[in-house]
């Protein structure tokens, strides 16, 4: 009964300290949704078009946000000792880190530009990619200051703020969309353009509102105090460099596999469809992993907040009492997939029968994999939670890269889009696995305690 009262307390912290986070990622997915309608109701081929862009940017937006995450065991962990000035010259350094950091990707980013049309995807997609892409560039930096000031907020107990903030601007992009996509209201008819200035604008009032709030609220004193400090005395740029830099590996060469994915669709016989029935997927098996994210970020805090105490039992405990909660939501998820997917798919094109078929033929793969996404997420924000996030390059490395890819692109050529989807269940289940077994070993009673 003593176990069961204490997994009892550490589900409903969790769920408390994610429900915030998951009403944030419910709300982009609803933007997710209202923009990709909007987008696929105008036409096929700037679905398409976008399905491109997204995919290929969601390399490096999620490897400039999981860089962010190496402020979570940091933070966390002294979050739990009370050292509010410390967590301030933290933030201070992981802003200066992250900031070098999401520049260089940027870069990269800017130079790939000129070598979008030999991707091999199809021609009548380049006018309306083009456009898109600069767009999506422009809105990176937004993305990062927001997100390192979003993982103070996660770490220090306040997941409100960020998410009311999120949700502010997905409200307002929904609106920007109506207004630029279809021409409403005498504005003109951009159509995907007009998503891109609507998305660009909303991720720009993101960092301004939260930085407003750390700068002018009174609660956010002491950590301003800390911030403000020219000596970095306990974190240095190093310090939040080695525990970020692995996360983001981790997450950049998970989104790349589903990147390369989404090539492959496109270079499919039928790519212009099999692109825009792989962007609709994965924009409805984004409600699953949404919902595993934002429970995930409370197992990474309250792992991070008993690396503090350092108590291994409660670090175990937490693990374990978030995947329980997590592989529920998924079971959830995925009877609401196979009941409602056509209806969630039909949503995307009324008019594009084909499209719709398409997309409906892969509800059981979609499935399956979400038990792989919900295992990977909650082990992954474990091990990160403990600090020692250095066995997550190689974790990826062989999950996604050496495994994953070349099951995606064999499962393509002789299933077609089906095949693609199957192949994540096999790097997604093979990571979890790994996660499991390095959190489990980051947390023996032999091992050394990550010390932030």
């Amino acid at each position: 009964m003593t176990r069961l009262r204490q997994y009892l307390g550490y589900y409903k912290t969790i769920i408390a300290l994610g429900l915030p986070i998951l009403v944030g990622q419910l709300g982009m997915i609803a933007t997710a949704f209202a923009d990709n309608i909007m987008v696929g109701q105008h036409s096929t081929i700037e679905l398409a078009a976008a399905a491109f862009v997204n995919n290929f940017f969601n390399v490096s937006i999620m490897m400039c946000i999981g860089f962010t995450y190496g402020l979570t065991p940091l933070i966390g962990s002294l979050f739990a000792q009370g050292e509010k000035e410390e967590i301030g010259r933290t933030l201070r350094s992981g802003l200066r880190v992250n900031i070098l950091y999401s520049a260089i990707i940027i870069a990269i980013m800017a130079t790939l530009y000129f070598f979008v049309d030999r991707l091999g995807q199809p021609r009548e997609l380049l006018p309306y990619i083009r456009p898109y892409y600069l767009l999506a560039l422009a809105g990176m930096v937004p993305i990062v200051l927001f997100n390192v000031w979003a993982q103070w907020s996660y770490a220090i107990h306040n997941t409100v703020m960020p998410t009311a903030i999120v949700l502010a601007a997905n409200a307002l992009n929904i609106l920007g969309n109506y207004l630029l996509i279809g021409g409403n209201w005498g504005f003109p008819e951009l159509g995907l353009t007009g998503a891109g200035i609507s998305t660009l604008i909303s991720r720009l009032l993101c960092p301004v509102l939260i930085i407003a709030c750390f700068f002018t609220w009174r609660r956010f004193a002491p950590y301003r105090q800390g911030f403000y400090r020219a000596a970095e005395r306990l974190h240095s740029p190093r310090t939040v460099f080695s525990t970020s830099l692995p996360v983001s590996f981790q997450i950049g060469m998970e989104c790349g596999s589903f990147a390369l994915a989404a090539l492959f669709a496109g270079m499919l016989p039928n790519g212009t469809l099999s692109l825009a029935a792989f962007q609709v997927l994965v924009i409805v098996g984004t409600l699953g992993f949404c919902v595993y994210y934002s429970m995930g970020t409370s197992v990474a805090v309250m792992v991070a907040n008993a690396l503090g105490r350092k108590d291994r039992e409660e670090m175990r405990r937490v693990g374990w009492a978030g995947y329980h909660v997590i592989l529920a939501i998924a079971v959830v998820s995925s009877t609401i997939f196979l009941t409602c997917g056509e209806w969630l798919i039909d949503l995307f094109s009324k008019n594009d029968r084909a499209l719709t078929a398409l997309a409906v033929a892969q509800l059981f793969p979609l499935v399956l994999y979400q038990l792989g996404d919900a295992t990977q997420i909650n082990f992954a924000a474990a091990l990160r939670g403990t600090g020692r996030v250095m066995p997550m390059t190689w974790i990826a490395f062989v999950s996604y890269i050496v495994i994953g890819i070349p099951a995606t692109w064999y499962l393509s050529v002789n299933m077609g889009l089906q095949g693609i989807f199957f192949s994540f269940s096999i790097s997604l289940f093979t990571a979890g696995a790994l996660f499991l077994t390095y959190f489990l070993r980051a947390t023996n009673s032999r091992s050394t305690l990550f010390k932030p």
